[in-house]
């Protein structure tokens, strides 16, 4: 296995790219000076007029190199190809990283934030958000089962997304049993303990689940013990931004 300082240091720069498709999607990503690109990929079968073009035409304003595939080639890069539409874009993300390379030289003391099946994109942004504005070091965000990072994303997290670390792994149970010595916490209704009474550990781990479905099973076998958010009124929960803004609040020891 190649393992030279030059070959880690690619493989950082690719672990680094969030890759958005779909036409609509990637017109929109462009119009966004704030977003920055490492290419553009486009199928040899799209004709040059319309939205097409419109894309063709940003991206050669901006300086953004151009790539052109067959249809099967682009849908390697896509990982969709009932959705790319022929268009695929990779953003550089300097934040988006490796779950599992973050927890072999992880810090003494960090708290995270772990989502299992968030679906809304808006939901995502917004997680996002408080995360970057409190007191969270990270996300741990699976790519299977999840929101992706889309445009509509990066405009609900209101700028914040390249502000945060964003670990990424194919699944939460993959990455959660590699956190050495951290206290892995299910957010539950039903949890006895409550987020009030709660002393987190210098490394700790906050579990959001599925905005309608909860943590899953597979996940909750993974961690410590559940906690709640204190309820009055008979109100029975929260949205999950809502729970993870007041998680990314509490404050650290």
């Amino acid at each position: 296995m190649n393992d030279s300082p030059a070959y880690r240091e690619k493989k950082r720069f690719f672990d680094s790219l969030i890759t958005v498709y779909g036409r609509h999607t990637v017109m929109e990503a462009l119009e966004d000076e704030s977003i920055t690109f490492h290419k553009l990929h486009l199928a040899e079968s799209n004709r040059p007029e319309g939205i097409v073009q419109q894309i063709i035409t940003a991206a050669r304003r901006r300086g953004i190199t151009i790539e052109e595939h067959t249809k099967a080639g682009l849908s390697r890069i896509s990982k969709n190809a009932k959705q790319d539409q022929g268009v695929c874009a990779d953003i550089i993300a300097p934040n988006y990283k490796s779950a599992a390379a973050y927890f072999e030289t992880a810090p003494a003391s960090y708290r995270l934030l772990a989502l299992d099946g968030i679906q809304n994109p808006q939901n995502l942004g917004m997680i996002i958000r408080s995360a970057a504005a409190g007191n969270i070091d990270g996300i741990l965000l699976p790519k299977r089962n999840s929101a992706k990072l889309s445009p509509l994303v990066i405009k609900a997290s209101a700028g914040t997304l390249f502000k945060i670390d964003l670990l990424h792994c194919e699944r939460l149970e993959e990455v959660l049993g590699r956190a050495e010595g951290a206290a892995i916490y299910a957010l539950s209704s039903h949890a006895p303990q409550t987020i009030e009474k709660l002393q987190p550990g210098q490394r700790s781990i906050f579990v959001l689940g599925n905005e309608s479905e909860g943590v899953s099973d597979a996940v909750t076998g993974l961690c410590n013990t559940s906690v709640a958010i204190p309820m009055n009124r008979g109100v029975e929960s929260l949205n999950v931004a809502v729970t993870a803004a007041l998680i990314s609040f509490m404050p650290k020891g």
